[in-house]
């Protein structure tokens, strides 16, 4: 690989790294502010516990949306290239995101402020349903032979990366004013600096390069007319495996990063700026590790990254609520912080397996559409089912229990990645059999 060949992966993998962390900045936003926040603006009218259900309800309807957004995206990054769609989608979710720090309250227009609210979230929804795919595509066919899985974990990153800005900025923002000025305006203050951010995200990604297998493929062939129906209708059973294996990553994540937020607070009687800071924490561990799981995937393989992070996840699914449920300060701190890690294992390098499932002309909507899936199905409902759980049951042991038989699955669909698979090496296929008819 030449030297300018490797600057434009470099230019490539920090403008994705740097864009996908605005992205999940914008995202995660509304999960903190869900959890904190939203039930006394937009539902001052029901009581605690079904105002948080009431939020995070909103919250799910994002993750319903982010499939929508990568069949779209998805569509148009295998149609017209990868780069021109990322730029939309980030547009997409930062006007979405600061849109929401401009809405009226409940006081000021009743009803229709959930609604609002309800269609921004949308907005987000879509717009992150074609970043985080089209970016690790992008990345990784940018990325040097057998380096896929480390170049493939950059927009990886951009997940705790924007979780870290978000909580940081939330906790910056509440401890300067104080909480009555904070629930009462304060809050709109991160929303709103998603402007500024997606401007620098905008510049860095009106800088880089189509991808090359991408180029090639056009220059061989026409882009295939309808990538989803091929997906579907070629593809399925890799959509399935990719479901299963990073249900268990994403339930556990949206537990770690949102629902703990409020269920700290009044289960455990934990202080909501101290939980904010164990996320934060975690957060961090979470970002600096990713590099070296990514790293083992490229030198031991996918598979075997994946079996043992499986494993581990596990274990954390059964053992976060009963630590949490003690409410001994430093136990929880030294937990959250060693969960990022844990989350990390399986999460640094689930792009790059997900993407080594789809031939690059149907690449975009593969990966974009069956990451969005998992999705939905592990961290947009989950934090919904464990405030409902624990509404009904009135204990943490239903979500324990809900949480372990999720990590069993990805577990199980960890065991049967082929040993033999193609990203084992990193070493993708650049050349798709003829889809196109």
């Amino acid at each position: 690989m030449s030297t300018d060949t490797r600057q434009a992966a470099r230019r490539v993998s920090w403008a994705a790294f740097i864009g996908t962390t605005i992205e999940w900045y914008d995202f995660f936003l509304y999960g903190t502010a869900a959890a904190l926040v939203f039930n006394k603006q937009f539902f001052p009218a029901m009581d605690p516990v079904a105002g948080s259900i009431a939020a995070f309800g909103t919250m799910a309807v994002g993750f319903l949306a982010r499939p929508l957004g990568g069949i779209v995206f998805g569509h148009f990054g295998d149609r017209i290239g990868r780069r021109n769609t990322l730029v939309v989608s980030l547009l997409i979710m930062g006007i979405g995101t600061t849109l929401i720090g401009l809405l009226p309250s409940h006081s000021s227009i009743g009803v229709w402020a959930a609604v609002l609210l309800i269609v921004m979230r949308i907005a987000q929804g879509i717009g992150l349903g074609g970043e985080l795919g089209g970016a690790v595509v992008l990345t990784m066919e940018h990325a040097p032979k057998g380096r896929r899985a480390l170049f493939g974990a950059f927009p990886m990153m951009g997940t705790p990366a924007g979780m870290l800005c978000a909580n940081l900025v939330f906790l910056g923002t509440s401890s300067l004013l104080g909480e009555e000025s904070f629930m009462s305006w304060g809050w709109r203050v991160p929303f709103l600096l998603s402007i500024v951010l997606v401007a620098v995200g905008l510049y860095l990604r009106l800088r880089i390069e189509e991808s090359p297998d991408y180029e090639n493929l056009v220059e061989r062939r026409r882009p295939v007319k309808l990538p989803i129906a091929v997906v579907l209708r070629d593809h399925w059973r890799q959509v399935l495996h990719t479901i299963t294996v990073i249900i268990a990553n994403s339930a556990l994540a949206y537990v770690f990063m949102v629902y703990i937020l409020s269920y700290g607070a009044v289960a455990a009687g934990l202080s909501r700026t101290f939980l904010l800071t164990c996320v934060i924490g975690g957060a961090a561990m979470w970002l600096i590790t990713a590099p070296l799981w990514a790293h083992l995937g490229d030198r031991l393989g996918l598979r075997a990254v994946f079996v043992w992070g499986s494993v581990v996840l596990l274990a954390g699914a059964v053992a976060i609520f009963p630590v949490v449920d003690t409410g001994d300060p430093v136990l929880v701190a030294v937990f959250m912080v060693v969960m990022g890690a844990v989350l990390s294992m399986t999460h640094a390098p689930q792009g790059t397996l997900t993407a080594s499932f789809f031939p690059v002309a149907i690449r975009y909507s593969g990966t974009s559409v069956a990451y969005q899936l998992a999705a939905m199905l592990g961290g947009g409902i989950t934090p919904l089912v464990a405030a409902a759980l624990y509404a009904a049951t009135g204990t943490s042991l239903s979500i324990t229990g809900y949480l372990t038989a999720v990590a069993v699955i990805s577990l199980v669909a960890a065991l049967v990645i082929p040993r033999n698979d193609a990203e084992r090496l990193g070493d993708l296929p650049s050349t798709p059999v003829d889809i196109a008819k």
